[in-house]
């Protein structure tokens, strides 16, 4: 466990935060792997949300857990909406077009 690659998780990178969850599963620390996914949802990162749908099909993960990750997650995603980041990404839907 290196310091300097745990400081963009620390950081509160959302995709770090994902990846440290994966890591943790495939050391078999289940219980640890959720919490670092139900943080990274709570920041908006769609593949966390993803990962503990997964866990709740399992039930590795309980209802409530999931539907308050569900909720933290939108409400991520609402924030980083804008008018200019909307405007934005379709300048940059329209340049990949031509």
């Amino acid at each position: 466990y290196c310091v300097r690659e745990s400081f963009p998780v620390t950081a509160g990178h959302p995709e770090a935060r994902h990846e440290l969850a994966v890591n943790e599963g495939v050391n078999d620390k289940i219980d640890r792997s959720v919490k670092h996914w139900i943080i990274a949802a709570n920041l908006g990162c769609d593949d966390s949300i993803q990962a503990l749908k997964e866990c709740y099909k399992r039930g590795l993960v309980s209802k409530e857990d999931f539907a308050a990750a569900l909720r933290a997650h939108q409400a991520a995603v609402d924030a980083t909406k804008s008018p200019q980041r909307e405007t934005a990404a379709e300048y940059f839907r329209r340049k990949q077009l031509e």
